[in-house]
C-alpha cells in the first residue's frame, strides 16, 4: 500500500522537504510513525475521497490521529507548496512546461461548512467553495487557490499570479513570467487587461456580447481538462474541511499528483 500511494519517485521529491521532527527524550515513548507511510495515507485520502474517520490507516501501519496530526503540521509548514514547486522545477528541466500560453479558470464545489465558503450562484445559493487554477498550455497546474463560491473569478486572478513562485530550470534565472494569458468572459474588465499588460504578459480575454463560445473553446478545453483532473481526486468533489487551509492543502496535493504523473510520462 505504501509503495502504491507514495511511490519511490514521489518519495524522493518529498523526503528532503519534510520538516525534521523534534527529538524525543531518551528512554521511553513509542517509535515515531514512518513519514512515508503517513504521506501514502494522505495521498490515498485525496484520491479516494474518504473521511478521516473512514481512512483505512491500518493498511499503512499508522493510526488516524497520527495521520491527521502530521497532515496539520505539514500544512502549517508549507510542505505541499514546496513539493509542488519542486515538481514544477523538475518538469521545467525535462522540458515539460509550455510557457507560451497560460489559461486560468475555476470550478465550484459544494461545501458542508468552514471558512471561505459562500452561497454558490450556480447551485441555487447553496454553500460552496471555488478552486481557481492557473495552468500552462499542456494543462500542468502552475498555481491553485481556493475562495468562497460567491467570489468573482476576476478578484482571484492577481492573487493567483502573485502566488506563483518562479520556477528554476537547468540554467539561468528562474522563469517567473508567462508569455500570454487566456481567460473567459468572467475576467472581462479593462482594468484587468491593463494590469496584466503592465506585468509584461500578453492577454487574451473574451469580450462579453462580442465573441462566441466556439472561438473560446480552442484554448479553454485545456484548463477544463486540468480542472477535471483535479476533481478526479474525490476529496475535492465536496468540501468537508472546516479550515480553509486544509482544503487548500488538498487542492495543492491534487496539483502535486497531476504534476507527478506528467513527470513520470516525460522521464520514462
Amino acid at each position: 500500500m505504501i509503495q502504491t500511494w507514495a511511490p519511490d519517485d514521489l518519495w524522493t521529491v518529498a523526503r528532503p522537504l519534510i520538516p525534521v521532527a523534534a527529538k524525543r527524550p531518551q528512554g521511553g515513548g513509542k517509535r515515531r510513525a514512518d513519514d512515508r507511510a503517513v504521506l501514502a495515507a494522505i495521498a490515498y485520502m485525496v484520491q479516494a475521497g474518504c473521511s478521516w474517520r473512514k481512512l483505512p490507516a491500518v493498511f499503512f501501519g499508522v493510526s488516524r490521529p497520527t495521520v491527521h496530526r502530521r497532515f496539520t503540521e505539514w500544512t502549517k509548514s508549507g510542505l505541499w507548496e514546496q513539493i509542488h514547486h519542486e515538481l514544477l522545477h523538475r518538469l521545467q528541466v525535462a522540458g515539460g512546461i509550455d510557457w507560451t500560453r497560460a489559461i486560468v479558470d475555476s470550478i465550484s464545489v459544494r461545501a458542508v461548512k468552514g471558512d471561505l465558503t459562500g452561497p454558490n450562484p450556480v447551485d441555487r445559493g447553496k454553500p460552496g467553495s471555488k478552486i481557481h487554477v492557473l495552468c500552462d498550455r499542456r494543462g500542468i497546474p502552475l498555481q491553485v487557490l481556493i475562495s468562497a463560491a460567491n467570489t468573482p473569478d476576476a478578484q482571484v486572478l492577481f492573487p493567483l499570479l502573485d502566488a506563483f513562485t518562479p520556477v528554476r530550470g537547468r540554467r539561468g534565472r528562474p522563469r517567473h513570467r508567462l508569455e500570454k494569458l487566456h481567460a473567459d468572459k468572467a475576467y472581462d474588465q479593462r482594468a484587468i487587461r491593463a494590469e496584466v499588460h503592465r506585468r509584461g504578459i500578453k492577454v487574451r480575454i473574451a469580450r462579453k456580447g462580442v465573441e462566441s463560445s466556439e472561438r473560446l473553446s480552442r484554448h479553454r478545453w485545456i484548463v477544463e481538462s486540468c480542472l477535471s483532473w483535479f476533481t478526479n481526486n474525490r476529496r475535492l468533489v465536496r468540501r468537508y474541511e472546516r479550515k480553509a487551509e486544509h482544503f487548500q492543502a488538498f487542492a495543492d496535493l491534487a496539483a502535486i499528483l497531476i504534476c507527478h504523473r506528467r513527470l513520470i510520462k516525460l522521464t520514462k
